[in-house]
């Protein structure tokens, strides 16, 4: 399934990611035989192979999502625009809004997560620092928006709004208090686990980016794809007391 151009300028292109797609290779993407976005872009626009401060590896690219998480992607296509965006990233002027689905039925309706994150063992970070480590700050807005029952459990379908651009930092800091995403396999447990025969990813979908370009506002959003929307027509919505 191939990525589906939203809109695209001069400048840069905005994509909808489909999950199952690793953004970058780990090495130079000449060499790699995997299926990648940056695979799929240089086909496609074969002049942002020089874009970047790393275009061996992430040409165009100023930020990433996860293989299994879907959603809206800005790709820049040329060394202007990729400053121009990572200084947007960097000043923290873009606003991303996430939708998720996680294991149990959140205390507030809404709140904020801010626990700094650090490497833990592999790919894997984590909010427990060890003595001497080094770790970043990150924060994360939620809002509930509704309530579901499966069986007998409980999931929460939030808003989320990451302040800060951490790896994994939506996964880490839902799993930090005790509401992982469904079928997230890195950080979930058991509990998610199991849904992964019904989903094959993680519930975590990239919903929107809202930017200043050139003196434009621009907002671009993405549905929820097809198959968590099925994922959530077979839960048994909660009414709120």
């Amino acid at each position: 399934m191939a990525p589906e151009i939203i809109f695209e300028n001069k400048d840069f292109l905005v994509l909808n990611k489909p999950a199952g797609f690793v953004v970058h290779p780990k090495t130079d993407y000449s060499d790699s035989k995997e299926q990648t976005l940056v695979s799929w872009l240089i086909k496609n626009y074969p002049q942002i192979k020089n874009v970047g401060d790393n275009p061996e590896i992430r040409p165009g690219i100023v930020h990433r999502l996860d293989k299994e998480t879907s959603g809206v992607m800005v790709i820049t296509k040329n060394q202007n625009s990729f400053e121009t965006f990572k200084n947007i990233f960097k000043q923290r002027s873009i606003e991303k809004i996430y939708l998720a689905l996680v294991i149990g039925k959140m205390n507030n309706k809404e709140g904020k997560i801010n626990l700094a994150i650090t490497r833990s063992i592999s790919i894997k970070r984590t909010t427990k620092i060890r003595e001497g480590q080094k770790a970043l700050k990150a924060e994360t807005l939620w809002e509930v928006l509704k309530t579901y029952q499966d069986n007998n459990q409980i999931l929460s379908y939030l808003k989320l709004i990451p302040k800060t651009g951490r790896t994994h930092q939506l996964r880490v800091h839902l799993a930090a208090i005790g509401h992982p995403v469904v079928g997230d396999y890195l950080y979930g447990g058991k509990t998610t686990l199991k849904y992964r025969e019904k989903l094959n990813r993680i519930f975590l979908h990239a919903y929107s980016l809202r930017f200043k370009y050139d003196n434009t506002n621009y907002l671009f959003e993405a549905e929820l794809p097809i198959e968590l929307k099925n994922f959530l027509k077979e839960l048994k919505i909660l009414k709120e007391n």
